[in-house]
Order: C-alpha cells, then sequence, then structure tokens
C-alpha cells in the first residue's frame, strides 16, 4: 500500500456526520464543543494556548499541525509555544508551580515520516505562555487580560540550559524575563528575529 502525507482541509464547523451521504443532525461544531470546551485541563490549555500566540501574530489560517518540529511559522521562523497555569481543573491543596518544557527533540517531517538526527531546540523562539489568573470563580482562559507572555529565543535557553528539559518561572523573572500583554506579542516576537 502506497501512503503519503495527507493535508488536511480547514473546517468551517457546519459540516455534518452521515451515515450513507445523509446528515445524522450532528456538526463538527457540535464535536468540538464535547471535545475541546474544557481548556483548563493541561492538553486543551496548550492547544489554546498555542491559537491565543497564533491570533497575536496573525498567522491563524490553514489548520493546527500536530507533528511540525515547532509550534508555529512566522516571518520564515519557528515558534514554540508552552503553556502553564497556578490553576488546574481538578482539585488542588495550593497553586501549582510554574514550570515548562524545554526538552530538546529529534524533530519529524511529515511529508517524508523521517526524524531528524539531530536532537535539539527545534524553534527559533520560545514563547512561555502562563495563565497567571488565581481565583477559580473567575477563571476564563479567554479573557487574555489573565495571561502573562513570556517571549526567549532559543539560543539564550541553549546558552544558559544546555540540554535541560524544563525551566521555571522564577528561573525567567530572577534572569530579566519580563512578561508581555498579548497585544505586544507579535512586536515582541518580530523584535527578537530582527535580532537573530
Amino acid at each position: 500500500m502506497e501512503t503519503s502525507f495527507i493535508k488536511q482541509a480547514r473546517k468551517t464547523g457546519r459540516e455534518s456526520f452521515v451515515v450513507n451521504g445523509n446528515a445524522v443532525g450532528v456538526s463538527m461544531a457540535d464535536y468540538w464543543a464535547w471535545a475541546c470546551s474544557d481548556v483548563i485541563n493541561n492538553t486543551e490549555r496548550g492547544k489554546l494556548a498555542e491559537f491565543i500566540v497564533a491570533s497575536a501574530l496573525g498567522v491563524v489560517d490553514g489548520v493546527r499541525s500536530t507533528w511540525e518540529k515547532y509550534d508555529l511559522l512566522f516571518m520564515g521562523r519557528g515558534v514554540e509555544v508552552k503553556s502553564a497555569a497556578y490553576v488546574q481543573a481538578w482539585h488542588q491543596a495550593k497553586p501549582s508551580p510554574i514550570v515548562f518544557s524545554i526538552r530538546p527533540t529529534r524533530g519529524w517531517d511529515a511529508a517524508t515520516g523521517q526524524y531528524d538526527a539531530e536532537q535539539k531546540r527545534q524553534a527559533d523562539i520560545y514563547v512561555f505562555c502562563l495563565l497567571a489568573h488565581t481565583d477559580h470563580a473567575t477563571l476564563n482562559p479567554l479573557d487574555l487580560g489573565q495571561w502573562e507572555f513570556y517571549i526567549v529565543p532559543t539560543a539564550w535557553l541553549n546558552k544558559r540550559l544546555s540540554s535541560q528539559k524544563s525551566v521555571s518561572l522564577p528561573f525567567l523573572r530572577q534572569n530579566n524575563i519580563t512578561p508581555t500583554t498579548y497585544t505586544e506579542i507579535c512586536s515582541r516576537v518580530e523584535d527578537i528575529f530582527r535580532q537573530l
């Protein structure tokens, strides 16, 4: 059997589930609401953070790719998005410590089905997205004012943390990495890319 890379078309949400070509009264939007509404849990919050950064950079056309070497492509460069939150969907005795993954990986090429030989941090820049709000009653991940964004060139991470697999928020703050707001993400990323 010959296999090839399958490029997915962007869906609108109006697409219907069918049986023998007949709509069964359930749409793609129904599926999205069922599967993706819990944006507080780690899995969906990570995808939401990617979308938030993509929207700030103006690159939300197309379809999110799960297998690329990095999360987003902007100005011809790779952007890796990581998320964390003090408040989780489950019961907590205290707020979660904030740690972001920066683990080096072997890049995957979906078109060839091959991994890169070299293990490294694939993107040119990391955007660490912190859902910083701590009140359970008013937590709303869609309120972009509840987020902080810490933007770091990968070269900075490589120099200070070598092959370390994670970085903590206290470490970023101790090294004068200050938070950026949603409306500042694009200009901050552009500034960093111009200096690379």
